[in-house]
């Protein structure tokens, strides 16, 4: 059966520093404790509707997508780099805490973004309550037994997304295109289609759909991961931090789910992982997501 995302009861812009813009969709209990939600690279927030939609009873949900993402409209230069992301979220926290006033909030981050709020949080501060962080793509430092796993993972990424098809006759295409890939056998039922609905828009020129996020943006993302120098302690942040890796012992699943574990080990976080899951975790096994999330959340006074 199709998702179908339910109608925001408020929308409004987020001006970023170079003219682009961020769409925020408000969903959920407006008397809850705040939530803010987002996405990975190259993917959308409305696409991790299986995830979110379980938070809607208990709490007011701020769904966005970063820059050249999602329902954002893309921008020339593209500026798509990580100082930038954490840039536009300070600027996304301030926005909503000034239209919608100050409340007790969460940040719940996957992969780039989860990456974008850590460096966020370590070099502009702390704007949370509390953070829950969905395998972010660590990387360890030169000299880490992982680091060149991590190495190997993110120039595979780099290559792969640069390849990337941009164009597609059909929103069909990109569904086919994913049913066929052994990357995406995992997520959830319906979920193909809700993906391709979401990364892509109408092109321009009227000629078919394109990809929101252009590939060359994309595999910039993947190359900077190696560039970042991001392996915090997590006393370092001004708040608590869940670290929620997908399986290191699964076969098949990708290098962060090692890389994560041996930082939430070392670095002393509060840390899990979600059995039997890749990279996509909140999309493979969202009802398991959500229970780490809400058990969390809970332990700090926020469910």
């Amino acid at each position: 059966m199709p998702f179908e995302i339910p109608p925001p009861s408020l929308t409004f812009e987020v001006p970023l520093a170079d003219g682009a813009r961020i769409l925020m969709r408000r969903h959920g209990n407006p008397a809850g404790v705040r939530l803010l939600v987002t996405h990975g690279n190259g993917f959308a927030a409305d696409a991790y509707y299986p995830y979110w939609q379980q938070l809607l009873a208990k709490f007011d949900l701020l769904v966005f997508d970063f820059r050249n993402h999602g329902r954002n409209v893309p921008v020339t230069p593209s500026n798509h780099h990580y100082a930038q992301l954490a840039d536009d979220l300070e600027r996304v926290v301030q926005a909503v805490k000034e239209k919608l006033g100050a409340r007790k909030t969460a940040g719940i981050f996957h992969s780039m973004s989860a990456r974008s709020a850590m460096k966020h949080a370590i070099e502009i501060g702390w704007r949370w309550d509390a953070l829950v962080l969905f395998d972010p793509p660590d990387v360890p430092p030169k000299g880490h037994p992982l680091y060149e796993a991590m190495e190997v993972f993110e120039n595979r990424l780099t290559e792969w997304a640069k390849g990337r098809r941009r164009k597609f006759n059909s929103v069909d295409e990109l569904v086919e295109e994913y049913r066929a890939s052994r990357a995406t056998a995992r997520w959830v039922p319906g979920l193909h289609e809700l993906m391709a609905q979401s990364v892509l828009r109408k092109s321009p020129d009227g000629s078919g759909y394109e990809l929101v996020c252009a590939p060359e943006n994309e595999a910039a993302i993947y190359a900077q991961a190696l560039t970042l120098d991001l392996w915090p302690k997590a006393s370092e942040f001004g708040g608590p931090v869940r670290l929620i890796g997908c399986d290191p012992n699964f076969k098949g699943a990708p290098a962060t789910g090692p890389a994560n574990q041996a930082l939430g080990i070392e670095g002393g976080y509060d840390y899990s992982f979600v059995a039997g899951t890749g990279h996509l975790l909140q999309i493979e096994k969202p009802d398991e997501c959500v229970r780490l999330t809400l058990e969390f959340l809970g332990k700090h006074g926020l469910a």
